[in-house]
Protein backbone atom coordinates (compact mmCIF):
# COMPACT_ATOMS: atom_id res chain seq x y z
CA UNK A 1 0.00 0.00 0.00
CA UNK A 2 1.14 3.44 -0.57
CA UNK A 3 0.69 6.44 2.20
CA UNK A 4 0.59 9.19 0.49
CA UNK A 5 0.36 12.73 2.85
CA UNK A 6 -1.19 16.33 2.06
CA UNK A 7 0.63 18.76 -0.11
CA UNK A 8 2.73 20.73 2.22
CA UNK A 9 2.91 18.39 5.16
CA UNK A 10 5.45 19.47 7.73
CA UNK A 11 8.09 16.73 7.96
CA UNK A 12 10.50 17.81 10.22
CA UNK A 13 11.73 17.06 13.83
CA UNK A 14 11.72 18.03 17.43
CA UNK A 15 14.43 19.26 19.97
CA UNK A 16 14.94 21.75 22.59
CA UNK A 17 16.54 24.89 23.52
CA UNK A 18 18.68 23.16 26.99
CA UNK A 19 18.79 19.69 25.18
CA UNK A 20 20.76 20.44 22.57
CA UNK A 21 22.39 24.12 22.73
CA UNK A 22 25.25 23.84 25.38
CA UNK A 23 27.21 26.25 27.13
CA UNK A 24 30.34 28.19 25.76
CA UNK A 25 32.73 30.35 27.26
CA UNK A 26 31.27 33.90 27.52
CA UNK A 27 27.93 33.20 26.00
CA UNK A 28 26.35 34.92 28.47
CA UNK A 29 23.87 32.05 29.45
CA UNK A 30 21.75 32.64 32.93
CA UNK A 31 21.98 29.52 35.64
CA UNK A 32 19.05 27.63 34.69
CA UNK A 33 17.29 25.04 37.24
CA UNK A 34 18.80 22.14 35.30
CA UNK A 35 22.04 24.05 35.49
CA UNK A 36 21.89 24.17 39.50
CA UNK A 37 20.05 21.00 39.83
CA UNK A 38 23.44 19.55 38.05
CA UNK A 39 25.76 21.38 40.16
CA UNK A 40 24.33 20.83 43.21
CA UNK A 41 24.21 16.92 42.81
CA UNK A 42 25.92 15.39 39.27
CA UNK A 43 24.93 12.22 40.37
CA UNK A 44 21.66 11.96 39.35
CA UNK A 45 22.62 12.32 35.79
CA UNK A 46 23.63 9.49 33.72
CA UNK A 47 27.17 9.26 33.11
CA UNK A 48 27.21 12.27 35.29
CA UNK A 49 26.58 14.41 32.14
CA UNK A 50 24.96 18.06 32.34
CA UNK A 51 23.29 20.55 30.39
CA UNK A 52 26.30 22.23 30.12
CA UNK A 53 27.61 19.22 27.60
CA UNK A 54 24.86 19.10 25.29
CA UNK A 55 24.94 18.95 21.62
CA UNK A 56 26.85 22.02 21.01
CA UNK A 57 24.78 23.37 18.64
CA UNK A 58 25.33 26.92 19.93
CA UNK A 59 28.45 26.29 18.38
CA UNK A 60 27.61 24.04 15.47
CA UNK A 61 23.95 24.85 14.36
CA UNK A 62 25.16 25.77 10.93
CA UNK A 63 26.32 22.67 10.26
CA UNK A 64 23.34 20.63 11.84
CA UNK A 65 21.00 22.52 9.64
CA UNK A 66 22.96 21.24 6.59
CA UNK A 67 22.22 17.84 7.92
CA UNK A 68 18.57 18.68 8.62
CA UNK A 69 18.31 19.62 5.26
CA UNK A 70 19.83 16.66 4.21
CA UNK A 71 17.66 14.66 5.45
CA UNK A 72 14.36 16.41 3.91
CA UNK A 73 13.36 18.34 6.46
CA UNK A 74 10.89 21.59 5.53
CA UNK A 75 10.30 22.23 8.84
CA UNK A 76 12.11 21.51 12.89
CA UNK A 77 11.11 22.55 16.37
CA UNK A 78 12.96 23.78 18.97
CA UNK A 79 12.96 26.54 21.70
CA UNK A 80 14.66 29.14 22.79
CA UNK A 81 16.40 29.15 26.48
CA UNK A 82 14.66 31.84 29.16
CA UNK A 83 17.86 32.09 31.03
CA UNK A 84 20.10 32.39 27.59
CA UNK A 85 18.23 35.73 25.87
CA UNK A 86 17.37 36.69 29.67
CA UNK A 87 19.99 35.96 31.98
CA UNK A 88 18.33 37.04 35.15
CA UNK A 89 14.60 35.98 33.64
CA UNK A 90 13.75 39.84 33.44
CA UNK A 91 15.40 42.87 32.84
CA UNK A 92 18.45 42.73 30.83
CA UNK A 93 18.32 41.22 27.27
CA UNK A 94 22.20 39.23 26.51
CA UNK A 95 22.94 40.50 22.79
CA UNK A 96 25.16 36.81 22.28
CA UNK A 97 22.17 35.40 22.77
CA UNK A 98 19.71 37.73 20.01
CA UNK A 99 22.97 37.14 17.37
CA UNK A 100 22.81 33.15 18.11
CA UNK A 101 19.41 32.76 17.98
CA UNK A 102 18.99 35.71 14.97
CA UNK A 103 21.79 33.52 12.86
CA UNK A 104 20.03 30.17 13.67
CA UNK A 105 16.75 31.06 12.72
CA UNK A 106 17.78 32.75 9.85
CA UNK A 107 20.02 29.78 8.79
CA UNK A 108 16.82 27.56 9.07
CA UNK A 109 14.62 29.71 5.97
CA UNK A 110 18.02 30.06 3.94
CA UNK A 111 17.96 26.08 3.68
CA UNK A 112 13.81 25.98 3.22
CA UNK A 113 13.48 24.76 6.68
CA UNK A 114 10.31 26.46 8.81
CA UNK A 115 11.22 27.54 11.98
CA UNK A 116 8.33 26.42 14.38
CA UNK A 117 9.52 27.82 18.24
CA UNK A 118 8.50 27.28 21.41
CA UNK A 119 9.31 29.88 24.49
CA UNK A 120 9.21 27.46 27.39
CA UNK A 121 10.58 23.47 27.28
CA UNK A 122 11.27 22.84 30.90
CA UNK A 123 14.28 25.36 31.50
CA UNK A 124 13.03 28.11 34.47
CA UNK A 125 15.88 30.23 35.16
CA UNK A 126 16.79 29.99 38.59
CA UNK A 127 16.33 33.57 39.34
CA UNK A 128 12.44 33.08 38.76
CA UNK A 129 13.08 29.36 40.33
CA UNK A 130 14.06 31.24 43.19
CA UNK A 131 11.06 33.79 44.09
CA UNK A 132 8.64 31.15 43.52
CA UNK A 133 8.97 29.68 39.63
CA UNK A 134 5.25 28.78 38.43
CA UNK A 135 3.89 28.92 41.76
CA UNK A 136 4.53 33.10 41.75
CA UNK A 137 2.50 35.14 39.35
CA UNK A 138 5.28 37.59 39.53
CA UNK A 139 7.24 34.53 37.38
CA UNK A 140 4.10 34.54 34.96
CA UNK A 141 4.01 38.53 34.37
CA UNK A 142 8.11 37.87 33.37
CA UNK A 143 7.07 34.50 31.43
CA UNK A 144 4.89 37.15 29.33
CA UNK A 145 7.57 39.92 29.02
CA UNK A 146 10.16 37.18 27.73
CA UNK A 147 7.38 36.19 25.23
CA UNK A 148 6.97 39.79 23.85
CA UNK A 149 10.58 40.02 23.65
CA UNK A 150 11.07 37.09 21.64
CA UNK A 151 8.09 38.11 19.42
CA UNK A 152 9.05 41.50 18.73
CA UNK A 153 13.01 39.81 18.16
CA UNK A 154 11.81 37.07 15.71
CA UNK A 155 8.58 37.45 14.97
CA UNK A 156 9.11 38.85 11.38
CA UNK A 157 10.26 35.59 10.53
CA UNK A 158 8.95 32.75 12.84
CA UNK A 159 5.62 32.04 12.01
CA UNK A 160 4.26 29.37 14.57
CA UNK A 161 5.04 29.83 18.04
CA UNK A 162 4.07 27.60 21.33
CA UNK A 163 3.53 28.68 24.93
CA UNK A 164 4.79 25.64 26.57
CA UNK A 165 5.97 22.63 25.77
CA UNK A 166 4.13 19.28 27.40
CA UNK A 167 3.25 21.37 30.52
CA UNK A 168 1.99 18.84 32.73
CA UNK A 169 5.95 17.49 33.19
CA UNK A 170 6.64 20.55 35.20
CA UNK A 171 3.53 19.50 37.11
CA UNK A 172 4.10 15.82 37.09
CA UNK A 173 8.01 16.10 37.69
CA UNK A 174 8.43 19.03 39.80
CA UNK A 175 5.14 18.96 42.24
CA UNK A 176 4.42 15.57 42.40
CA UNK A 177 6.87 12.42 40.99
CA UNK A 178 10.10 14.39 42.07
CA UNK A 179 11.86 13.70 38.72
CA UNK A 180 12.47 17.11 38.01
CA UNK A 181 13.62 20.46 40.10
CA UNK A 182 12.30 21.50 42.91
CA UNK A 183 11.65 18.13 43.49
CA UNK A 184 8.54 18.73 45.59
CA UNK A 185 5.69 16.57 46.61
CA UNK A 186 2.30 18.46 47.14
CA UNK A 187 -0.69 18.47 44.84
CA UNK A 188 -1.82 21.55 46.23
CA UNK A 189 1.65 23.43 44.62
CA UNK A 190 1.12 21.45 41.92
CA UNK A 191 -2.44 22.43 40.99
CA UNK A 192 -1.28 25.69 41.20
CA UNK A 193 1.76 25.27 38.94
CA UNK A 194 -0.44 24.03 36.61
CA UNK A 195 -2.76 26.46 36.85
CA UNK A 196 -0.31 29.27 36.19
CA UNK A 197 0.91 27.54 33.26
CA UNK A 198 -1.98 27.96 31.72
CA UNK A 199 -2.71 31.69 32.67
CA UNK A 200 1.28 32.20 31.47
CA UNK A 201 -0.16 30.51 27.95
CA UNK A 202 -3.20 32.61 27.52
CA UNK A 203 -1.85 35.91 28.46
CA UNK A 204 0.71 35.16 25.45
CA UNK A 205 -1.63 34.22 23.07
CA UNK A 206 -3.33 37.54 24.01
CA UNK A 207 -0.26 39.52 23.60
CA UNK A 208 1.01 38.30 20.50
CA UNK A 209 -2.44 38.05 18.37
CA UNK A 210 -3.09 42.00 20.14
CA UNK A 211 0.52 42.72 18.20
CA UNK A 212 -1.07 42.18 14.79
CA UNK A 213 1.89 39.37 13.76
CA UNK A 214 0.98 37.12 10.73
CA UNK A 215 1.74 34.32 12.38
CA UNK A 216 -0.46 31.63 14.60
CA UNK A 217 0.79 30.45 18.53
CA UNK A 218 -0.46 27.19 20.44
CA UNK A 219 0.63 25.00 22.85
CA UNK A 220 2.50 21.29 22.64
CA UNK A 221 0.77 18.68 24.24
CA UNK A 222 2.11 15.24 25.18
CA UNK A 223 -1.31 12.95 24.85
CA UNK A 224 -1.03 9.98 26.49
CA UNK A 225 -4.93 8.33 26.19
CA UNK A 226 -5.77 6.26 29.46
CA UNK A 227 -7.17 2.68 28.16
CA UNK A 228 -9.45 1.11 31.21
CA UNK A 229 -8.45 -2.18 32.04
CA UNK A 230 -12.12 -3.31 31.70
CA UNK A 231 -14.47 -1.35 28.94
CA UNK A 232 -17.28 -2.99 30.66
CA UNK A 233 -16.27 -1.86 34.13
CA UNK A 234 -18.06 1.24 35.43
CA UNK A 235 -15.12 1.33 37.66
CA UNK A 236 -12.55 1.15 35.62
CA UNK A 237 -13.82 3.16 32.67
CA UNK A 238 -14.16 6.57 35.63
CA UNK A 239 -10.46 5.64 36.53
CA UNK A 240 -9.63 6.12 33.57
CA UNK A 241 -11.79 9.54 32.69
CA UNK A 242 -10.10 11.12 35.75
CA UNK A 243 -6.47 10.04 35.11
CA UNK A 244 -7.56 11.06 31.41
CA UNK A 245 -8.34 14.34 33.36
CA UNK A 246 -5.15 15.12 35.38
CA UNK A 247 -3.04 14.38 32.63
CA UNK A 248 -4.26 14.95 29.32
CA UNK A 249 -7.57 17.53 29.51
CA UNK A 250 -6.27 19.75 32.43
CA UNK A 251 -4.45 21.40 29.78
CA UNK A 252 -5.83 20.16 26.66
CA UNK A 253 -9.62 21.74 27.63
CA UNK A 254 -8.35 24.84 28.59
CA UNK A 255 -6.32 25.38 25.84
CA UNK A 256 -9.20 24.43 23.14
CA UNK A 257 -12.49 25.44 25.01
CA UNK A 258 -11.50 27.75 27.09
CA UNK A 259 -12.26 25.68 30.61
CA UNK A 260 -11.04 23.73 32.87
CA UNK A 261 -11.99 20.05 32.75
CA UNK A 262 -15.52 19.60 35.47
CA UNK A 263 -14.90 16.62 36.66
CA UNK A 264 -11.59 17.83 37.78
CA UNK A 265 -12.23 21.05 38.66
CA UNK A 266 -15.24 19.08 41.25
CA UNK A 267 -12.70 16.89 42.48
CA UNK A 268 -10.27 19.26 43.59
CA UNK A 269 -13.29 21.67 44.77
CA UNK A 270 -13.94 18.45 47.46
CA UNK A 271 -9.93 17.91 48.44
CA UNK A 272 -9.86 22.01 48.93
CA UNK A 273 -6.96 22.02 46.37
CA UNK A 274 -8.31 24.43 44.05
CA UNK A 275 -5.99 27.42 43.49
CA UNK A 276 -5.45 31.26 43.82
CA UNK A 277 -7.23 32.73 40.98
CA UNK A 278 -9.74 35.79 39.96
CA UNK A 279 -12.83 35.73 37.67
CA UNK A 280 -11.20 38.17 35.43
CA UNK A 281 -8.19 35.57 34.74
CA UNK A 282 -10.76 32.56 33.99
CA UNK A 283 -12.29 35.21 31.39
CA UNK A 284 -9.18 35.52 30.18
CA UNK A 285 -8.73 31.74 29.65
CA UNK A 286 -11.53 31.34 27.84
CA UNK A 287 -11.07 34.25 25.74
CA UNK A 288 -8.04 33.32 24.49
CA UNK A 289 -7.16 30.09 22.63
CA UNK A 290 -4.79 27.71 20.68
CA UNK A 291 -4.68 28.39 16.86
CA UNK A 292 -2.34 25.49 16.71
CA UNK A 293 -1.87 22.42 18.74
CA UNK A 294 1.19 19.89 18.81
CA UNK A 295 0.92 16.49 19.81
CA UNK A 296 3.57 14.62 21.69
CA UNK A 297 2.40 10.71 21.38
CA UNK A 298 5.06 8.12 22.52
CA UNK A 299 2.62 5.54 24.64
CA UNK A 300 -0.63 5.04 25.96
CA UNK A 301 -1.58 4.58 29.58
CA UNK A 302 -3.61 1.37 31.11
CA UNK A 303 -5.18 2.27 33.55
CA UNK A 304 -7.80 0.55 36.54
CA UNK A 305 -9.81 0.86 39.33
CA UNK A 306 -8.01 1.49 42.44
CA UNK A 307 -7.02 -1.64 44.44
CA UNK A 308 -3.49 -0.84 45.65
CA UNK A 309 -3.01 0.98 49.26
CA UNK A 310 -1.27 4.61 48.13
CA UNK A 311 2.31 4.59 48.72
CA UNK A 312 2.14 8.35 49.51
CA UNK A 313 1.14 9.91 52.77
CA UNK A 314 -0.46 13.23 50.92
CA UNK A 315 -3.39 13.63 48.25
CA UNK A 316 -2.04 12.48 44.91
CA UNK A 317 -3.56 11.77 41.75
CA UNK A 318 -2.52 8.35 41.88
CA UNK A 319 -5.44 7.87 45.10
CA UNK A 320 -8.02 7.79 42.16
CA UNK A 321 -6.32 4.67 39.88
CA UNK A 322 -4.11 1.94 39.39
CA UNK A 323 -1.53 1.29 36.28
CA UNK A 324 -2.49 -2.06 34.79
CA UNK A 325 -0.23 -4.24 32.57
CA UNK A 326 -2.14 -5.01 29.33
CA UNK A 327 -0.98 -8.80 28.71
CA UNK A 328 -0.62 -8.53 25.01
CA UNK A 329 1.84 -5.13 25.23
CA UNK A 330 4.99 -4.87 23.34
CA UNK A 331 7.82 -3.20 24.84
CA UNK A 332 10.88 -0.87 24.11
CA UNK A 333 12.36 -2.43 26.84
CA UNK A 334 15.17 0.34 26.90
CA UNK A 335 12.98 3.32 27.95
CA UNK A 336 10.37 0.86 29.50
CA UNK A 337 7.44 2.11 27.50
CA UNK A 338 4.76 0.08 25.74
CA UNK A 339 4.64 0.67 21.74
CA UNK A 340 0.81 1.04 20.94
CA UNK A 341 1.18 2.64 17.45
CA UNK A 342 -3.19 3.09 17.10
CA UNK A 343 -2.34 5.29 20.31
CA UNK A 344 -1.46 8.15 18.01
CA UNK A 345 -4.29 7.55 15.99
CA UNK A 346 -6.82 7.57 19.13
CA UNK A 347 -5.53 10.87 20.25
CA UNK A 348 -6.30 12.30 16.77
CA UNK A 349 -9.55 10.84 16.88
CA UNK A 350 -10.11 12.56 19.86
CA UNK A 351 -9.12 16.20 18.75
CA UNK A 352 -11.66 15.69 15.75
CA UNK A 353 -14.82 14.32 17.30
CA UNK A 354 -14.36 16.56 20.90
CA UNK A 355 -12.19 19.57 20.30
CA UNK A 356 -13.48 20.78 17.03
CA UNK A 357 -11.24 19.26 14.68
CA UNK A 358 -8.25 22.11 15.57
CA UNK A 359 -5.45 21.97 13.14
CA UNK A 360 -2.76 19.87 14.39
CA UNK A 361 0.05 18.38 14.19
CA UNK A 362 2.35 15.24 15.54
CA UNK A 363 4.87 17.51 17.20
CA UNK A 364 7.09 14.60 18.79
CA UNK A 365 7.23 10.51 18.68
CA UNK A 366 10.35 8.40 18.69
CA UNK A 367 11.98 5.88 19.90
CA UNK A 368 14.81 5.48 22.64
CA UNK A 369 17.27 3.42 22.41
CA UNK A 370 20.13 2.65 24.25
CA UNK A 371 23.58 1.18 23.14
CA UNK A 372 23.01 2.00 19.59
CA UNK A 373 27.19 1.37 19.06
CA UNK A 374 25.98 -2.47 18.43
CA UNK A 375 24.25 -1.85 15.08
CA UNK A 376 26.89 0.17 13.30
CA UNK A 377 27.75 -1.58 10.08
CA UNK A 378 31.27 -1.61 8.12
CA UNK A 379 30.57 1.85 6.67
CA UNK A 380 30.17 2.86 10.35
CA UNK A 381 26.61 4.09 10.29
CA UNK A 382 23.91 2.84 13.02
CA UNK A 383 21.87 0.39 10.98
CA UNK A 384 18.51 1.55 13.32
CA UNK A 385 16.07 -0.32 11.53
CA UNK A 386 13.83 -0.53 14.86
CA UNK A 387 13.04 3.35 14.71
CA UNK A 388 12.42 3.65 10.83
CA UNK A 389 9.67 0.09 12.01
CA UNK A 390 8.61 2.84 14.63
CA UNK A 391 7.95 5.66 12.62
CA UNK A 392 6.40 4.18 9.62
CA UNK A 393 4.22 1.85 11.95
CA UNK A 394 3.13 5.46 13.64
CA UNK A 395 2.90 7.24 10.22
CA UNK A 396 0.20 4.67 8.61
CA UNK A 397 -1.87 5.34 11.66
CA UNK A 398 -1.64 9.11 10.85
CA UNK A 399 -2.32 8.71 7.33
CA UNK A 400 -5.50 6.59 8.63
CA UNK A 401 -6.54 9.72 10.60
CA UNK A 402 -6.08 11.80 7.31
CA UNK A 403 -8.13 9.89 5.01
CA UNK A 404 -11.28 9.86 8.26
CA UNK A 405 -11.22 13.61 8.24
CA UNK A 406 -8.23 14.68 10.97
CA UNK A 407 -7.03 18.03 10.38
CA UNK A 408 -3.13 17.12 10.58
CA UNK A 409 -1.29 19.20 8.71
CA UNK A 410 2.38 17.24 9.91
CA UNK A 411 4.80 14.83 11.46
CA UNK A 412 7.86 15.78 14.08
CA UNK A 413 10.01 12.84 15.38
CA UNK A 414 11.90 13.33 18.70
CA UNK A 415 14.40 14.56 17.57
CA UNK A 416 17.16 15.65 14.61
CA UNK A 417 20.54 14.49 16.56
CA UNK A 418 20.81 12.25 19.76
CA UNK A 419 20.57 14.93 22.50
CA UNK A 420 21.00 15.29 26.26
CA UNK A 421 17.98 14.11 27.54
CA UNK A 422 17.29 15.43 31.54
CA UNK A 423 18.23 13.35 34.12
CA UNK A 424 19.18 10.33 31.29
CA UNK A 425 21.66 12.26 29.59
CA UNK A 426 22.83 10.43 26.53
CA UNK A 427 21.05 7.05 28.14
CA UNK A 428 18.68 6.61 25.56
CA UNK A 429 19.46 7.69 21.92
CA UNK A 430 16.71 9.24 20.07
CA UNK A 431 17.97 10.86 16.42
CA UNK A 432 18.31 10.47 12.74
CA UNK A 433 21.56 11.74 13.12
CA UNK A 434 24.32 9.86 15.62
CA UNK A 435 26.10 12.25 18.17
CA UNK A 436 29.82 10.74 19.13
CA UNK A 437 30.51 12.20 22.53
CA UNK A 438 33.81 11.08 22.50
CA UNK A 439 34.70 12.67 18.92
CA UNK A 440 34.12 16.13 19.55
CA UNK A 441 30.28 15.21 19.44
CA UNK A 442 30.43 14.19 15.44
CA UNK A 443 28.01 14.15 13.86
CA UNK A 444 26.76 10.96 11.75
CA UNK A 445 23.37 10.23 9.70
CA UNK A 446 21.77 7.03 10.51
CA UNK A 447 19.61 4.61 8.47
CA UNK A 448 16.53 6.22 9.82
CA UNK A 449 17.72 9.65 8.62
CA UNK A 450 18.33 8.43 4.88
CA UNK A 451 15.27 6.47 5.00
CA UNK A 452 13.09 9.94 5.97
CA UNK A 453 14.66 11.84 2.80
CA UNK A 454 13.03 9.60 1.14
CA UNK A 455 9.61 9.90 2.92
CA UNK A 456 9.94 13.61 2.69
CA UNK A 457 10.78 13.16 -1.84
CA UNK A 458 7.99 10.88 -2.14
CA UNK A 459 5.59 12.94 0.65
CA UNK A 460 5.15 9.17 1.73
CA UNK A 461 5.95 5.88 1.59
CA UNK A 462 5.35 2.24 0.56
CA UNK A 463 4.78 -0.73 2.64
Amino acid sequence: MNYKFPADFWWGSAASGAQTEGIATGDGKGESIWDRWYSNDPSVFFNEVGPDQASRVYEMYKEDVKLMKEIGHNSYRTSIQWSRLIPEGRGKVNPDAVAFYNSYIDELIENDIEPFICLYHFDMPMAMQEIGGWESKEVVEAYLEFAKTCFELFGDRVKKWFTHNEPIVPVEGGYLYQFHYPLVVDMKRAVQVAYHETLASVKTIKAYHEAGYDGEIGIILNLTPSYPRNEEDPEDVKAAQLADGFFNRSFLEPAINGVFPADIVELITELDLLPDYTEEELDLIKANTIDLLGINYYQPRRIKKKESKSEYDSVMPDDYFDNYVWPERKMNPYRGWEIYEKGIYDCLINIRDNYGNIPCFISENGMGVEGEEKYINEEGRIDDDYRIEFVSDHLKYVHQAIQEGCNVKGYHMWTCMDNWSWTNAYKNRYGFIAVDLEDNRKRTIKKSGYWYKEVVANNGFDD
